[in-house]
């Protein structure tokens, strides 16, 4: 592509609209490798330019970082450890507070030694504890027979009473799956469900570990967010309306790129015009805690959309 053309493809950008009869014309006079990457740039201009002014004056951002299925107990080079290690230091924001969805007698994570040393660590530093799983693996509530749940859902109380002093007030069901039972059985326990808008699908891995579509991923699962947002129909809290993010503090990958992935919900947010508050992630335990019970699910009969694959995963096996 000549610079004449070049340049009439970033007028196109820069002014957020694309010409489509521009581009048939290109079309018409160039060679079908010179239209293709001006239809590519065009493309590209799509997406950037896909917002609309909001009319409604929304409260500005802020990202609730949740983690899930930890602790890690791997030994060296532990990622809940690398995790806590960015969180606390990092190009952003500085001692970031998150919500640790734990399993606490998992056999490869909080039901050792190594595993509740971690957990310590995240109470040490402020972050908050809640409850996953207190099954040796990773159990899928619903499967649970009603006696078991409830079981189950004593002990992890019990497990993160010892550690905090305090009961969890927070749950997350394994793989998200949940129905009126295992919702109900959750509130009679004094436990909130919070599920999330934004997830790295990070949480099942199959051999190699990494992924080339984190930014393009967060951007695709704000967008879907941000008309509810626009439209101020999204809770607010403490002058901010709270986004929910999920990661997973045992995947070696995540733990080594949290920094990029604080970097990319910030760079989304500001593509998207989305603006975040001063201080976009929580730094606060009580804060932090407040913005997520504004966002926890009440009713299993008007079960919100979730990212990646699981409402049609759950649809279609339940």
């Amino acid at each position: 592509m000549n610079k004449k053309n070049l340049r009439r493809a970033d007028t196109i950008c820069l002014s957020g609209k694309t010409r489509i009869p521009t581009l048939f014309s290109f079309h018409n006079k160039h060679s079908p490798s010179s239209c293709l990457l001006f239809l590519l740039i065009a493309g590209l201009c799509n997406v950037s330019s896909a917002t609309n002014t909001c009319e409604a004056n929304p409260a500005p951002i802020r990202f609730v970082l949740t983690f899930d299925d930890g602790p890690s107990a791997v030994q060296p080079n532990n990622p809940t450890e690398k995790v806590l290690s960015t969180l606390l230091k990092n190009r952003f924001q500085q001692d970031i507070k998150a919500i640790f969805f734990t399993q606490t007698r998992a056999v490869n994570g909080g039901g050792t030694e190594f595993g509740r040393s971690m957990l310590k660590r995240e109470v040490e530093a402020g972050h908050v504890l809640a409850f996953h799983t207190a099954t040796p693996r990773h159990s899928n509530h619903r499967y649970l027979k009603e006696g078991q749940l409830d079981t189950s859902l004593d002990l992890g109380i019990a497990d993160l009473t010892g550690m905090t002093g305090i009961a969890p007030k927070l749950v997350r069901p394994p793989f998200w799956n949940y129905d009126a039972r295992t919702l109900d059985s959750y509130h009679g326990h004094g436990l909130q469900m919070l599920l999330t808008d934004l997830s790295a699908n990070d949480g099942i891995i199959y051999g190699i570990n990494f992924s080339l579509t984190k930014r393009r991923n967060m951007r695709k699962m704000l967008l879907t967010v941000r008309p509810q947002w626009c439209r101020n129909e999204m809770p607010s809290v403490d002058g901010a309306t709270p986004i929910i993010v999920t990661f997973h503090d045992i995947n070696s990958y995540t733990a080594n790129h949290m920094d990029e992935y604080l970097e990319i919900l910030l760079d989304v947010a500001k593509e998207l015009e989305i603006p975040t508050s001063e201080k976009p992630f929580y730094d606060d335990r009580e804060e932090l805690e407040r913005a997520a019970l504004v966002r926890v699910i009440k009713d299993a009969g008007n079960p919100p959309e979730l990212p990646g694959m699981w409402n049609w995963f759950w649809r279609l096996f339940s």
